[in-house]
């Protein structure tokens, strides 16, 4: 955390970024607090679509509860949770890695990677958390209970290679969940003025489900119920966010749409010369 926090210290201002085409970044000149409470209405107002995603963004934090209060820390011993705290992020960091690269590839366009994205987080939904309800059926919260003299599973245990690999794909399928939802955001426009708006919204309504899941763990229902909410939230969000995936996701975004809601204009952004600043043929 302290290396990532000099890290931020160097980048490159917004302002500043200056793409391969000559474009700049889309942004809002003079921002003001009130302009930002605006720009969220604003996308609600123009592009309420974005509400079909707001299932995959209350979703997105809800499982850490579960994997790492009822799995990690109900049914391993101190060493044992360490040992699965460390394989649950080292997986989540080269997913990240690996899942970014492969939404990034140029070679497919926007619209394919879109699907395929959305239709593998489908089937890792099912697979992973299919696993999982193995697992989950083999104990309970009375029975791991310190008072029902259930012993912690250890790294040594003869069937720790299970769900070991199992909380490694946990931490996996976080990574991909995490990426793909930011990856949609920016497929649905070039502008850093719209992705700003879409990532308030994301990250205010993924701390709304935190809350309320942890709420819910402190009033100690069933792990079997925390368990179903988490396959059904992630199930449901997918589907409900389909038609944004599908219809919505295109291989190219004008900067003139890009533009709506900024105080920027096609001078602003785009250098001298460049296609979409060139005069319709046969206007004056």
């Amino acid at each position: 955390m302290f290396f990532g926090a000099i890290l931020a210290l160097t980048l490159c201002n917004a302002s500043d970024i200056i793409r391969k085409d000559g474009s700049r970044v889309i942004l809002m000149k003079n921002p003001t607090w009130q302009s930002e409470l605006w720009g969220l209405w604003e996308t609600l107002r123009f592009e309420p679509f974005v509400i079909l995603l707001f299932p995959m963004f209350f979703s997105s934090n809800w499982f850490y509860v579960y994997q790492q209060n009822s799995v990690n820390g109900a049914y391993f011993n101190t060493r044992t949770k360490a040992l699965n705290g460390l394989l649950y992020w080292l997986a989540q960091i080269l997913a990240a890695a690996l899942w970014g690269w492969l939404l990034d590839l140029e070679r497919f366009r926007r619209t394919t990677r879109a699907k395929a994205a959305w239709a593998a987080l489908f089937v890792l939904t099912f697979a992973i958390w299919g696993g999982g309800y193995a697992f989950e059926k083999t104990y309970t919260r009375e029975t791991v209970s310190p008072d029902s003299g259930f012993v912690p599973g250890d790294w040594t245990d003869s069937g720790y290679a299970g769900p070991m690999f199992l909380y490694i794909f946990y931490g996996f399928y976080d990574a991909a969940w995490q990426a793909t939802v930011y990856w949609f955001m920016g497929a649905l426009s070039n502008s850093g003025r719209r992705s700003a708006n879409y990532v308030g919204f994301y990250k205010g309504i993924q701390s709304v489900g935190a809350a309320v899941v942890n709420n819910l763990d402190a009033r100690k229902i069933s792990y079997r119920s925390e368990f179903i909410s988490n396959w059904t939230l992630l199930s449901i969000s997918l589907v409900v966010a389909a038609p944004v995936i599908l219809l919505k996701i295109r291989d190219h975004v004008s900067t003139e749409d890009d533009l709506k809601g900024t105080d920027e204009t096609l001078a602003d952004v785009l250098p001298s010369g460049h296609p979409e600043k060139q005069p319709e043929r046969g206007s004056v």
